[in-house]
């Protein structure tokens, strides 16, 4: 159960180990009663001396201490004794700890043991503050008010003797939730326990975290705010100065977090009995605020004179550039009103241009109408149907041709990428040609390398196989008159063979005269201009066919000569070529762009 005593120390007081044994061998309901004969040891010996350091080294040796946590961890309202007796450990536990020197495991007990007896005292307090609250007789009341001081004097005696230990009880949560409560006398004495902390360590504040140091402030906040009694008012009153007192930087905070606090303050809680106090913290809120009014407007006027100087800056920059945006300025006003004319001049002339057409069309249509008119004066009154009919076949055929020019052009503009990118096809196929040609004539220029010979072996081998096929397949005598015959039909044959050949070869040059002219078609087609744009010219290219052959001819002539003007490095990479051979490149003039005139159907 307990760490026994080593060799070199004295033995243990026997009224201790006496206890421990008890301890040991008891039920678990007795164990309470049992723990409390530590307070009559512990008081038996003088505080401060050797042997009462001595009987505490014993105890925390033993674990009795660590019963004792033990036992404040369960509900005492089920065991024997009930709450005035966890009240009663509570309070022997802080006579245990505090004066204890350990000398075994320091770093155990510093770090872990005494957290966890602030946790489980705070735990105690809460369940009897909870308790007390609940309770409706005066006499129970009281006895949990009195088991609750018990308990929190308790945890002032430990961190009075741990001073470390003031930012573990500020930081737990439970001392949080003792603190925010609505009742009195509950709440004056955790604010009490919250004076003898600062007063312990002042340095605290700076300890914890700030939402933690927020929660109290706010709690302390709302007690002055919420209720009107002088006990509250002061003891929260005080704990502001306390704070305020010893950290400087809490009045900071206090003045930006709370801005009504001053009024609240002086209009509330003036002549309450605690002027003193009040005036005291007052004071310092309103020299903080003043100071941060003195603050402030230093920096308003540093921003000022901040602000001031790069205006001038940018004032003066605007000044240097002002000629060049005026010059700018100027000439995109100009640019803007030139195209605002252009397009005021462009809109007239397509009205113009509306209205001129359609002056047209109405004369058209006038001396059309009048024409029919004329026509049917002249017309025998037999013929007139017959006329009609012959009118509306010729209109119906200028609709379709109309419609099947307009289909057609259509589907050419469609078309018209597709065909570019066809043209750009067969341009690299024709250089990949070339360059595969010119790879193939090196490689059968290069040098010759004579056949590995056959050995005698292999020859007699061969001749072998030769023989015995021979052997195998005899040749079939044919006489002279079937040679004769055979001859004949040979030559018949060859001669039908030449005469299609021939013909074939004519169609041929027919299709392909018949391929260039649609290619070159196609070409006047893409490169002729709009109908807006068509003069005389441009039409008599389409109504004869001999110009577009002459401007061929004369084209490829003229590149032919530029051809056999070149200087000798531009022909280094056809050094293979015969020289009567012009490059197709050069020439520009292969079949499928040759226009060659003649009957459109053979």
């Amino acid at each position: 159960m307990a760490n026994a005593p080593s060799a070199g120390r004295p033995a243990a007081d026997p009224r201790v180990l006496a206890l421990a044994a008890q301890v040991t061998e008891s039920r678990e309901q007795d164990i309470p009663l049992l723990l409390l004969k530590l307070k009559g040891i512990l008081n038996s010996a003088s505080l401060g001396c050797e042997e009462s350091k001595k009987i505490k080294q014993d105890i925390y040796d033993y674990d009795l201490t660590q019963y004792c946590m033990l036992v404040l961890r369960q509900d005492h309202s089920r065991l024997r004794g009930g709450w005035a007796t966890a009240a009663q450990l509570a309070e022997t536990l802080s006579h245990c700890c505090v004066g204890l020197e350990v000398k075994g495991d320091p770093e155990e007990f510093y770090k872990k043991f005494l957290p966890s007896a602030i946790d489980n005292l705070l735990v105690l307090g809460r369940r009897l503050q909870a308790r007390f609250i609940r309770a409706l007789k005066d006499e129970e009341k009281q006895d949990f008010l009195c088991w609750f001081q018990t308990v929190t004097d308790a945890i002032c005696w430990l961190f009075g003797g741990h001073i470390q230990l003031a930012a573990c009880v500020l930081q737990n949560d439970h001392f949080l939730h003792l603190l925010i409560t609505d009742d009195v006398e509950t709440a004056i004495t955790m604010m009490s326990v919250l004076h003898n902390i600062l007063r312990v360590n002042s340095s605290v504040l700076l300890q914890v975290d700030e939402e933690t140091l927020h929660s109290v402030l706010d709690e302390l906040v709302y007690k002055l705010s919420s209720t009107t009694n002088p006990v509250i008012g002061n003891a929260a009153t005080k704990l502001l100065l306390l704070m305020a007192k010893f950290c400087k930087q809490l009045v900071k905070l206090l003045t930006a977090r709370y801005k009504g606090l001053k009024g609240l303050l002086s209009k509330q809680w003036t002549g309450k009995g605690f002027d003193r106090d009040l005036s005291q913290l007052l004071d310092l809120l309103y020299l903080e605020q003043s100071s941060g009014k003195e603050e402030m407007q230093r920096q308003h006027q540093a921003a000022c004179i901040i602000q001031a100087m790069w205006r001038g800056f940018q004032t003066r920059k605007r000044l240097k550039k002002l000629p060049q945006a005026v010059t700018t300025l100027q000439r995109s006003f100009r640019a803007k009103r030139q195209q605002e004319l252009q397009h005021l001049k462009k809109q007239k002339e397509d009205e113009a241009l509306k209205l001129q057409m359609q002056l047209q069309r109405q004369r058209a249509m006038r001396l059309f109408h009048e024409r029919q008119l004329a026509l049917l004066e002249i017309i025998h009154a037999s013929q007139v149907n017959k006329y009609m009919e012959e009118m509306e076949g010729k209109s119906a055929l200028t609709i379709q041709r109309f419609w099947r020019g307009y289909r057609a052009r259509r589907n050419f503009h469609q078309q018209k990428q597709s065909l570019k990118e066809y043209k750009a096809a067969v341009v690299i196929q024709r250089a990949a040609c070339k360059f595969l040609e010119k790879r193939r004539r090196r490689r059968l220029l290069s040098r010759w390398k004579d056949p590995k010979g056959l050995t005698d072996e292999q020859r007699l081998a061969l001749q072998q196989k030769v023989d015995d096929y021979i052997k195998l397949h005899p040749a079939s005598q044919m006489s002279e008159e079937m040679s004769k015959e055979l001859h004949m039909q040979a030559q018949e044959k060859l001669a039908q063979f030449l005469l299609r050949s021939r013909l074939d070869q004519r169609a041929a040059q027919r299709r392909e005269a018949l391929l260039a002219q649609v290619n070159t078609d196609v070409e006047l087609l893409m490169s002729a201009p709009g109908l807006a744009k068509t003069t005389e010219k441009d039409l008599d290219i389409f109504m004869s066919r001999s110009i577009p052959v002459a401007t061929k001819a004369r084209q490829s002539h003229n590149t032919m000569l530029k051809y056999t003007r070149w200087p000798w490095w531009k022909k280094l990479g056809d050094e293979f070529m015969e020289d009567d051979v012009i490059p197709d490149d050069a020439l520009n003039a292969e079949l499928g762009t040759l226009f060659i005139g003649g009957r459109k159907s053979f």
